[in-house]
């Protein structure tokens, strides 16, 4: 027997093409929505360049802190201790949280040399179980590296 052209066999390798096109269209669509959500506007920033003249020297009392054991569902704050050890006005030009669970507030107003300032930030441990550790990027006019990172560790106890 000789194979025979049906209509209908022209039509399914039409639609089974149709198909594999908008499947590979979906893909395409849902890679360009994963990148767009990763970079979301919300994301560190270059700073703009300081003037050399404008850079003073930063020293952290505490950049790292154990909360230790809290249950879920608290929110905990913390707060991070720093001294201007140079000779111009500290400016914290921006403080950015590593994830949402944290909130952090940036300082307002410049640290006078030899004067001291803090960074106070909260942690929300709803569906925060285990052992969590979290950083906060600051953006200063210091020498040397501007982008300084702060840290705390805390277990959350699940209810």
């Amino acid at each position: 027997m000789r194979p025979t052209n049906h209509p209908d066999t022209a039509a399914l390798i039409r639609f089974a093409k149709i198909i594999v096109l908008m499947k590979s269209l979906f893909f395409l669509l849902m890679t360009a929505a994963l990148m767009a959500a990763c970079n979301n506007g919300q994301g560190y920033k270059q700073p703009p360049m300081v003037n050399a003249n404008e850079l003073t020297d930063i020293q952290w009392i505490d950049s790292t802190k154990d909360l230790g054991k809290i249950r879920e569902g608290q929110t905990v704050e913390v707060l991070f201790r720093f001294k201007n050890t140079g000779s111009r006005p500290l400016v914290i030009r921006s403080v950015h949280p590593g994830c949402g669970c944290t909130v952090a507030e940036t300082p307002t107003e410049p640290i006078a040399p030899g004067a001291e300032g803090e960074i106070k930030a909260s942690f929300n441990s709803k569906g925060r179980a285990g052992i969590n550790h979290k950083s906060i990027d600051v953006d200063a006019n210091t020498r040397g590296a501007q982008l300084h990172k702060l840290e705390f560790n805390v277990e959350v106890i699940p209810q």
